[in-house]
């Protein structure tokens, strides 16, 4: 079942939203050479905890996991997709990208976005991966409006990706969001315009392409949780949380 949100409803995720940005900016100076995933995972944690707020991924369980999430961001390097435990021996190295996945719970209701980062100098390929990530959730979500189709933002971000020698990843989409981090419709990255539900006034998503460098085909790690491509090509995330409204997208986790 699709929840619409109230005008009031959306303000109150904005305001998870906005503990989102501060994170953001945390990590924009934070992520280097030589940290640890786990100390990304600490600032992550140290900025809810200074909100009053509550990290939305900790603890959870999508039902097909032996192990509770244990951390409050996901944390995934290079080859890693999605649900990167971090760990103090996961340290970061010149050259690789690292994604950060939050979720924000605060007020009744969640807010989830995610960003890939450099780390230091990067290959021209891994700098590209990254901007085309983000540049195609942009060209999703102009299609964000009330009478379009959820498939019209899957895919333009589909399109974008292709076009620029990439492949978006087919086991893994974006969700509906509010008082449950995971609410209906289902929004992937790929697929045929004008199908599927239609975008109404009071919908939030969350809109997040998952890019990957090579082929789109992914495997999942022992520990139940951390998706990496299966050819070990690199992979980069990049995601915000979007309200359908009257006047167009409204980006609730937007810096």
């Amino acid at each position: 079942m699709i929840f619409l949100k109230t005008k009031s409803e959306i303000e109150s995720m904005r305001k998870s939203g906005k503990v989102i940005v501060d994170i953001f900016k945390e990590l924009s100076t934070a992520i280097k050479p030589g940290i640890s995933t786990l100390e990304i995972d600490k600032t992550v944690a140290q900025v809810i905890l200074k909100h009053q707020a509550i990290a939305s991924f900790k603890g959870y369980d999508a039902g097909k996991h032996t192990i509770l999430f244990p951390a409050s961001a996901c944390v995934s390097i290079n080859d890693e997709i999605i649900h990167g435990i971090p760990s103090s021996s996961r340290i970061l190295h010149e050259g690789d990208i690292v994604s950060v996945d939050v979720g924000v719970y605060l007020d009744g209701f969640h807010t989830d976005a995610a960003r890939t980062y450099p780390v230091g100098e990067i290959s021209n390929v891994g700098q590209k991966l990254i901007d085309v990530a983000k540049k195609s959730f942009f060209e999703g979500a102009k299609f964000a409006r009330t009478g379009n189709r959820i498939s019209d933002v899957s895919a333009s971000i589909q399109a974008y990706v292709e076009g620029n020698g990439f492949e978006v990843v087919k086991d893994y989409v974006g969700h509906g969001i509010g008082r449950k981090l995971h609410e209906d419709p289902m929004v992937p990255n790929y697929g045929k315009a004008n199908t599927g539900p239609e975008l109404k006034a009071g919908m939030v998503i969350a809109i997040e392409p998952m890019i990957n460098e090579k082929g789109f085909e992914v495997v999942t790690l022992e520990n139940g949780w951390t998706v990496v491509t299966e050819d070990r090509g690199l992979s980069a995330h990049f995601e915000h949380t979007v309200a359908i409204t009257e006047k167009g997208p409204m980006i609730l986790s937007e810096i």
